[in-house]
């Protein structure tokens, strides 16, 4: 693996941390906003709103990156060198979306606005790019899955697995509580922020995995390879 396509995985190591503690700062500051209560893209509402909107399209231009390294260090290994990057590059485009398209008002931020129910084009825009966000990471956790699993590498193949399943489940949480449905509503930014940090952790342990280790070489695992 050349020195390249190693600083583009490096992307992917640093754009996940980034985006979290971004997020994790600006939502210990802001008035009026509950990390416990509030999504993630409340952040890019009001006057600060602009770093967070910031934060997605750094992250994602990063991420893109990232999918370009991926595919350099696994052009050596079949079809799931292209499918792998290519939903990682679909992930990185969703959050380049996400922060090009503010969302709309969700449970009463910024003060002032209703619980749900504003719509605007670029809210929806804004949730569409978020819905491919998380299920273009899913995606390719269950296609890293296999590939690990040709590999023989039973443990990244399980931790690839789980990570999928747990972003499935959180979106589906958090999206609920979001929509205001009782009982989770209090719970719903801790929810998101729970689902990204497991999500995003998977890249940067990823990335830092195929940083580390040259899996561009060919790997034989006999007639029912990846």
């Amino acid at each position: 693996m050349n020195a390249s396509t190693k600083k583009l995985l490096l992307c992917g190591a640093i754009g996940g941390p980034l985006f979290v503690i971004a997020f994790l700062v600006q939502g210990a500051t802001r008035a009026d906003y509950d990390p416990l209560r509030h999504p993630v893209s409340s952040l890019a509402l009001g006057p600060s709103g602009w770093i967070q909107v910031l934060n997605f399209l750094v992250t994602g231009l990063l991420m893109m990156l990232f999918a370009v390294g991926l595919r350099r260090a696994l052009h050596a290994t079949g079809r799931l060198s292209t499918w792998g990057p290519l939903l990682v590059g679909t992930y990185a485009v969703g959050l380049v979306g996400a922060g090009a398209f503010v969302t709309d008002p969700v449970g009463g931020y910024p003060p002032g606005t209703p619980g749900q129910g504003v719509h605007t084009w670029h809210g929806t825009l804004h949730d569409s790019f978020s819905l491919l966000v998380f299920a273009a990471l899913a995606a390719a956790c269950l296609v890293f899955a296999r590939r690990f699993a040709g590999w023989g590498r039973r443990g990244w193949a399980a931790y690839s697995t789980l990570t999928g399943a747990l972003v499935v489940i959180g979106f589906f949480l958090f999206g609920l509580g979001f929509a205001q449905v009782e009982g989770l509503v209090e719970i719903a930014g801790l929810s998101q922020r729970l689902t990204i940090a497991v999500g995003w952790g998977w890249v940067t342990l990823l990335a830092i995995h195929l940083h580390n280790t040259d899996e561009s070489a060919p790997v034989h695992v006999g007639r029912h390879g990846p």
